[in-house]
């Protein structure tokens, strides 16, 4: 018989040629496995072996089962505060502040301070609750020992804003059941727990609808679902407003780091290829390396064979070439690059032919970003100038892959596009890409198109190629500028994540969305948005949104990554106004730690501690 052996390690994302997950034995952040027969050396286990490791041995054989092991964590959150309840005066709601104090889950026999919710034939008993930030996950409610043991019916609203907590299902404000149910009618036991809910939300209402009917609440919690990874990036200046700003587009996507990567928790909750770009962009400077982002990226590739688009839009396959090429950059994994060459190779080889004297001539969904979706020309531009990016992307990562021919074919096809640039009709999506592509001049694009009318016409999802082409213009105290007006605009209504678009203009004359509407207010929530997010269907925490967290570390902060792998780093800071700024930069070989302080004479004077492995260029 085999001897048993254990082996602590941590999976890592690396396969051999049998598709077996290997155990990195040298993790810091390890896990204890047993096995039969297995030496150190040899340590190697698949993902599905390990789920089933976890079963009861009621559950032998094991193989039998089907399963997959939730790598997210678990929490319960108590309330931050009662927003509203339909009555004050303790007749048909009492002791409501209860659900502000710490619970534990367990409903029991004492029956004492317990909320109580009343209803008669004229008045059914409400309460909303604000639970502090927007979350990902459900609700657990804790009832007591009613005087009738028949469950009490209840309706539960779940809302990203006030507003959408508050609403109903219909076609006027447009609040939805799509892709998450978040208003329920269900019934609550006696003396018991339920669980409900799996979407995207701050607030929830509770509505007793029975007639004549009480309700003992003991506890109503969040569930808070959310990967329980560190924050390895950091960033802190003299702007409280910019720190605010980095952290919440960081949050932001670490709400979408779910089983996948999605767009947004509440709506679609979909891996979106586009919508990726910048959520890996943060993740890279924020958490580092994230399964995640591979799982994601080749769940996509999986369901989308050739020559059909990914998401069926034409633009994010290039999105997907482009998102290899980042996290090649930042994590440096050959062994995963080298995985992808079957897929990449032949969809670059399509990519070419959709070239036709020297200009873009892609079929499929034609799109950017919503705001340009009917601008043909914008499109055409923005679409011509992704090609040439996402060419020299796929030609770079062909090089390393020791696929010659196919680079040079790349390359041959960017020399052609660059000879035909498209009229960008002063858009502002299309002269960003432009600018980025080098066939617009970054500081014409700026001054003439991006900088006009400041923020007027940005995206949330774009707007991070905005500030990029400004960056490439020189023009960091401008793009400064724009993230504390249009980003920091959102935290000014309320937001604890980005959301899915915004406007200024938005802004005038509207109510917070952590709050009920003042009289003679505008909802910005229930009032606004368009294309597929109209009204309440907004989803107010996109991924897509978080552009500015990774362009001030690699801007303000100064990091840019210089050779795969974190193995070379330029460090050239852009202060701006900014007094100094310090934070932190996530490697494949630690963390590097970076501050940067503005001297009386106007010098940056600057103090950098790298791990070994990580060379540092000064800019």
């Amino acid at each position: 018989m085999a001897q048993e052996k254990t082996i602590t390690g941590k999976v890592t994302d690396k396969t051999d040629s049998n598709g077996n997950y290997q155990i990195n034995t040298a993790a810091k952040d390890v896990l204890e496995f047993t096995f039969l027969g297995y030496e150190k050396s040899q340590a190697k286990v698949t993902a599905e072996s390990l789920a089933q490791s976890a079963l009861p041995p009621v559950f032998s054989p094991a193989k039998n089962y089907l399963t997959e092991k939730d790598n997210r964590a678990k929490v319960f959150l108590t309330p931050q505060r009662i927003v509203w309840q339909s009555d004050e005066t303790g007749k048909y709601v009492k002791n409501a502040q209860r659900l502000l104090k710490s619970g534990n889950g367990q409903a029991e026999l004492v029956n004492k301070d317990l909320v109580v919710l009343k209803s008669d034939k004229d008045h059914k008993a409400s309460i909303l609750l604000d639970f502090g930030k927007e979350l990902h996950g459900g609700l657990q409610l804790v009832t007591g020992m009613m005087k009738e043991k028949n469950p009490v019916k209840v309706r539960v609203r779940f809302g990203e804003s006030v507003s959408e907590a508050m609403s109903d299902i219909d076609t006027i404000k447009g609040a939805t059941n799509d892709h998450a149910i978040r208003d329920f009618t269900l019934e609550l036991p006696w003396l018991g727990e339920l669980e409900i809910g799996n979407t995207g939300f701050r607030f929830v209402r509770i509505d007793l609808l029975d007639d004549n009917a009480e309700l003992l609440l003991k506890e109503a919690r969040a569930i808070f679902i959310y990967r329980d990874v560190p924050y390895l990036g950091s960033f802190n200046s003299s702007d409280e407003r910019l720190n605010k700003i980095w952290m919440t587009g960081a949050y932001t996507v670490h709400l979408n780091m779910q089983q996948y990567l999605w767009d947004g928790p509440k709506r679609d909750r979909l891996v979106w290829v586009g919508d990726m770009h910048p959520e890996v962009m943060t993740i890279n400077n924020v958490f580092g390396y994230n399964e995640v982002v591979p799982k994601s990226l080749n769940l996509i590739k999986d369901v989308t064979p050739l020559p059909a688009w990914m998401n069926g839009i034409s633009s994010y396959s290039m999105w997907w070439i482009r998102i290899q090429r980042e996290l090649y950059q930042y994590q440096g994994n050959l062994d995963y690059l080298k995985q992808q060459k079957d897929y990449l190779v032949p969809l670059l080889d399509l990519l070419v032919n959709k070239v036709k004297d020297g200009s873009e001539n892609l079929d499929g969904m034609r799109f950017m970003d919503w705001p340009t979706f009917a601008n043909k020309p914008a499109v055409h531009a923005g679409l011509q100038a992704m090609m040439v990016m996402t060419l020299i992307d796929g030609a770079q990562l062909c090089r390393v892959l020791g696929e010659r021919k196919t680079a040079e074919k790349c390359e041959a096809t960017v020399a052609e596009m660059k000879k035909h640039v498209p009229v960008v009709v002063g858009n502002k999506q299309a002269a960003s890409l432009m600018a980025l592509a080098g066939l617009m001049d970054a500081k014409k694009a700026d001054k003439e198109i991006i900088s006009v009318g400041e923020t007027k016409d940005f995206s949330t999802f774009y707007g991070y190629y905005m500030l990029e082409a400004k960056a490439k213009a020189g023009n960091y105290q401008g793009a400064i500028n724009n993230i504390r007006d249009y980003w920091g605009g959102m935290l000014d209504m309320g937001a604890t994540t980005f959301w899915e678009d915004f406007d200024l203009s938005w802004m005038k004359n509207a109510g917070r969305i952590d709050e009920l509407l003042p009289e003679g207010k505008i909802d910005i929530h229930a009032s606004y948005g368009a294309y597929s997010y109209k009204k309440l269907r907004h989803s107010l925490s996109h991924g897509w949104a978080s552009g500015p967290t990774s362009w001030l570390t690699a801007h303000v902060l100064g990091v840019q990554v210089m050779e795969p792998g974190c193995k070379v780093l330029k460090i050239e800071p852009h202060l701006g106004d900014l007094k100094f700024v310090e934070g932190t930069f996530p490697t494949p070989y630690g963390v590097v730690k970076i501050k940067h302080t503005k001297l009386a004479n106007g010098k940056i004077e600057s103090k950098i501690e790298a791990p070994k492995g990580v060379k540092i260029i000064k800019g």
